[in-house]
């Protein structure tokens, strides 16, 4: 059980090395003590499918909590997928794969970009989703990229 959970440790510790690029910060929510309620909106490329770009949108809690990071984000968050270039399927990659995760709690709560395959359709679907030790949340956003047929 131990050596499962260290691999699911070290995915997303070699996961979240991937390239995210913060593209912006909303403010929604004024707090009198620490930063404000935010909506984050990031970049984050597909490790293996050149071209392929995804945007997510996730709140952010502020207030002394956020700010000491122990708040825990909302599972509200959107995502949408899009081509920036010619898009080809790599021959060998897996039917799904977690793509990038984003910390929504300081030990026990991320988001995740899932990546699937739909080879009948040649398409990716992109699925971000929230996950907890215990509990994750129904709450999901889905994006899909059309890729070249070979």
């Amino acid at each position: 059980m131990r050596g499962v959970l260290l691999a699911g440790a070290l995915e997303l510790i070699s996961v979240s090395a991937l390239a995210q690029t913060r593209i912006d910060s909303i403010n929604t929510n004024f707090r009198w003590f620490g930063p404000d309620d935010k909506i984050i909106v990031e970049r984050y490329d597909d490790p293996r499918v050149q071209n392929v770009s995804c945007y997510l949108s996730r709140a952010e809690t502020g207030g002394v909590k956020g700010e000491l990071g122990f708040a825990e984000d909302p599972s509200r968050f959107s995502i949408a997928c899009r081509a920036v270039g010619l898009v080809t399927m790599p021959a060998a990659m897996p039917k799904t794969e977690v793509i990038a995760f984003s910390q929504a709690s300081l030990f026990f709560k991320t988001f995740q970009i899932h990546r699937s395959l739909d080879l009948e359709k040649h398409v990716l679907v992109y699925t971000v989703v929230s996950t907890k030790l215990i509990n994750g949340s129904p709450f999901n956003s889905i994006s899909v990229v059309p890729t070249e047929r070979q």
